[in-house]
């Protein structure tokens, strides 16, 4: 019964804790936007490369063409 006197306390302290965290949280914006990371992962980074391929391709069909 006596743990309880030590409980209490560390209980409440992990609480401010953890309401402290999510407060910091929020005012840093780690909520704002929660579906602008999952669209950048499906997201290409190599965008300048692809016209130059399809460039390439173009080129290559434009000889074939010709011939």
């Amino acid at each position: 019964m006596e743990i309880l006197y030590l409980l209490i306390p560390i209980a409440v302290i992990v609480l401010a804790v953890a309401i402290g965290a999510l407060i910091w949280a929020v005012r840093s914006g780690q909520f704002e936007d929660l579906e602008g990371p999952a669209h950048r992962i499906l997201m290409d980074d190599d965008d300048p490369r692809i016209p130059s391929r399809r460039r390439e391709d173009t080129s290559e069909e434009d000889k074939d063409r010709s011939t």
